[in-house]
């Protein structure tokens, strides 16, 4: 069997590929203004994670824009910026998926599509080759699917409801939040963001797909 590959971060290098990321995303429209968020997993006993900090702009991320959060998604530092709001969020992918990175986007099509499919619990994306681009996937007729949750201001709860989730579909490779983009993750930075790559790039196809937007 294959050994897994992890990164090995300190804060400082973690923040620097974050903030690299951000800025690349925020030029393809993936993450404007302030939204989205990203983190890495420094250590998981104990867990730490390194995050953006609430409300930063994302096209300007710079080092000081991230911190270092336990499992409950507290700062582990004293004078810290203030945690992304959905830190929780985080910590439960990378607790629950073993992951080593996890991105959140706010794209127009991931935001669309989210609305639009949320009564029927999620999206199904099939029969495309991109598709083999996500971790595990050998063929383009993979059916992925991708739950979408409600959007919900009470982090608790809202966290509560995707280790559910999670839990009901333990091969899916992101969830949507309803208007509020998608999550995906990866064993490595790496991964997470070509996740992001393909997973936009299939959103995009299915909106595309659908005709003049409804």
């Amino acid at each position: 069997m294959a050994t897994r590959r992890v990164d090995r971060w300190t804060k400082q290098s973690a923040a620097r590929a974050l903030a690299d990321i951000g800025r690349r995303f925020y030029t393809r429209g993936w993450v404007m203004g302030t939204s989205g968020n990203f983190s890495v997993v420094r250590s998981t006993r104990p867990m730490r994670l390194v995050i953006s900090a609430s409300s930063v702009p994302k096209g300007t991320m710079r080092v000081k824009d991230f911190l270092e959060v336990n499992d409950r998604g507290a700062a582990v530092e004293r004078r810290a910026p203030r945690p992304s709001a959905e830190t929780l969020l985080h910590v439960e992918i990378a607790r629950l998926r073993g992951a080593g990175a996890v991105l959140h986007t706010h794209s127009i099509w991931s935001t669309l599509l989210s609305q639009h499919f949320v009564a029927g619990g999620g999206l199904a994306i099939e029969g495309l080759e991109m598709l083999k681009g996500l971790s595990g996937v050998t063929t383009h007729e993979h059916r992925e699917w991708i739950p979408i949750l409600p959007n919900d201001q009470d982090m608790t709860r809202l966290s509560e409801r995707l280790v559910a989730v999670l839990a009901a579909h333990p091969q899916c490779h992101a969830v949507l939040l309803s208007g509020h983009g998608m999550y995906t993750w990866g064993d490595r930075l790496a991964d997470a963001e070509r996740h992001v790559e393909i997973l936009e790039f299939l959103l995009e196809v299915t909106g595309r797909r659908m005709g003049p937007w409804h």
